[in-house]
């Protein structure tokens, strides 16, 4: 029953939902329809009535399980802060003496701790991002809209990081797409969501012309 409003506007109307372990839940719907917020809610960084239980406790007890990529990072390109020194930034303690470097393997960044964070590409600083959300070894990743801005190479290679997130470390996964087609193929779950809760199930059975036409007109 997870209700979110603004002001005297309602952003979530009482959504019901439920995530397996090691599932990848794709989140779809319009713009202004939520998805974010959904995310935001459950990281405990917006007001909400009703209940939030991850791993079957609350929020604010398992936060270190939780890895996040924001929808927008901006930040001065022409400052001189490396690759490692921004992992440095997550407050995480390092597993070893080389998890950074671990790290950034995982994502296909290998070597790249001395270049700077201004100089990487849009597909590459998303990568970068998974790593730093990759640093406290999280088991449920939350993704807003992480394909924003990039171009299609790098969207697929971004999706085929995910699926090996997920299928290696049976981690679980929770995105927010506009994507329908990767949305198809990716993921186990999705979420359609337009202030309220469509539809949750399968894509190819909340993936139908009717429910599309509910969603987005």
């Amino acid at each position: 029953h997870l209700t979110v409003r603004f002001d005297h506007e309602v952003i979530l109307r009482d959504i019901n939902f439920s995530v397996s372990r090691g599932e990848v839940v794709a989140v779809i719907g319009p713009n202004g329809s939520g998805k974010s917020t959904l995310l935001q809610a459950i990281l405990g960084l917006v007001a909400y009535t009703g209940s939030i239980a991850i791993f079957g406790a609350p929020v604010a007890t398992v936060l270190r399980k939780i890895g996040y990529v924001p929808q927008r990072f901006t930040f001065d390109r022409t400052f001189p802060l490396t690759v490692g020194e921004f992992l440095r930034l997550s407050g995480v303690k390092p597993k070893h003496a080389h998890w950074r470097e671990a790290v950034l393997a995982e994502v296909n960044l290998t070597g790249g701790e001395g270049r700077r964070v201004g100089e990487l590409s849009g597909g590459e600083l998303q990568r970068l991002l998974i790593a730093n959300a990759l640093m406290g070894e999280p088991q449920l990743l939350l993704l807003d809209e992480p394909t924003a801005g990039v171009d299609a190479a790098a969207e697929r290679g971004f999706y085929d990081l995910v699926a090996h997130l997920n299928r290696h470390h049976q981690m679980t996964v929770l995105m927010v797409s506009h994507d329908l087609a990767a949305v198809a193929k990716r993921a186990t779950k999705v979420l359609c969501l337009n202030r309220a809760l469509l539809a949750f199930g399968a894509p190819d059975l909340v993936s139908t012309p009717e429910v599309l036409e509910q969603l987005y007109g």
